[in-house]
């Protein structure tokens, strides 16, 4: 199952790659051994090496003949030297969304919660020599502070690297924003904005930083309610452990302080939380648990992964 309905949107899933990223203590390195239980495996981690399993995928949203994406993936054939298992990707995730029924042509908004590699690739596709708009009708949806702080005419205000890892992290981000960025603005549809935008009646943009100054999410307001949170949390873990820190935030204490906001926010409305990088079911309801921290309710329907 790769649908739900939430009021009157629908909502698809499009997988563009699942599998194992670093090791849990690489990614949250503040996180203890304890906190991965045997629950968390197969999707989310292998207990016998200790992998954290990760998926890159995209949230289709459909309402009255409209189609709004949520972050673009990877995308294919692109040098991602930061990142060896995604440099040069070669994956099907156009045809995946055409088996789905989405018509590139006729999306109407690409939203890119922040400015990361796997999070902006499909904005884009190789033509010939020359990256073009994926979706050639759409507005694309960028945070203004992700803009100006990725923005290579900027380099000089991004905080420096603490390791070797994020050396090679923030000097990759320069070809993320040549091939995935620069085009979208070339062809005139980029739009940025801050704190908060109204897409419609019931969606609305927010503002959310810490894993990147721009980081944001994404609130469906109809029916029970939806967040897409992109980055906000990449694991479980970080639901019932909201102050674990993912080793990509650039701000650990402000990407903190929004997940409780985020979460807070969630529980108390009932809403599905939607992150860009849980692996099995994908999205889930949360309630708080005490008064520091959360726990899943309900996973979605969708089909684990």
């Amino acid at each position: 199952m790769s649908t739900m309905r939430i009021g009157s949107f629908e909502i698809q899933r499009v997988l563009e790659w699942v599998g194992p990223i670093k090791t849990v203590g690489e990614m949250f390195p503040d996180t203890a051994d304890e906190a991965w239980t045997e629950d968390l495996a197969p999707h989310h981690w292998t207990p016998s090496t200790g992998a954290y399993r990760a998926a890159i995928q995209t949230w289709v949203l459909r309402e009255g003949g409209r189609t709004i994406l949520i972050d673009t993936g990877v995308g294919n054939d692109r040098a991602r030297p930061q990142a060896p298992a995604f440099d040069h990707l070669d994956t099907d995730f156009l045809q995946r969304l055409a088996r789905l029924g989405v018509d590139p042509a006729e999306v109407d908004v690409v939203v890119n919660t922040h400015i990361h590699y796997d999070h902006v690739g499909w904005n884009t596709r190789l033509d010939g020599t020359n990256w073009v708009p994926t979706f050639p009708n759409a507005t694309y949806l960028v945070p203004q502070r992700d803009y100006d702080y990725f923005n290579p005419e900027n380099a000089g205000s991004m905080r420096a690297a603490r390791t070797e890892d994020e050396e090679r992290r923030f000097a990759g981000a320069r070809l993320v924003f040549a091939d995935s960025i620069t085009p979208i603005v070339e062809a005139g549809h980029l739009q940025t904005w801050d704190g908060e935008h109204r897409i419609d009646d019931a969606l609305r943009l927010e503002s959310a930083p810490g894993h990147t100054p721009g980081s944001s999410v994404a609130w469906l307001e109809t029916g029970a309610g939806a967040v897409f949170v992109g980055d906000l949390m990449h694991t479980p873990v970080q639901i019932a452990h909201p102050d674990d820190p993912c080793a990509f935030d650039l701000d650990p204490e402000a990407a903190s302080a929004s997940r409780r906001q985020v979460l807070s926010a969630a529980a108390r409305a009932g809403a599905t939380v939607f992150p860009a990088h849980f692996a099995g079911h994908g999205a889930a309801s949360v309630s708080a648990h005490d008064a520091a921290n959360f726990r899943v309710d309900k996973w979605a329907d969708f089909t684990a992964v």
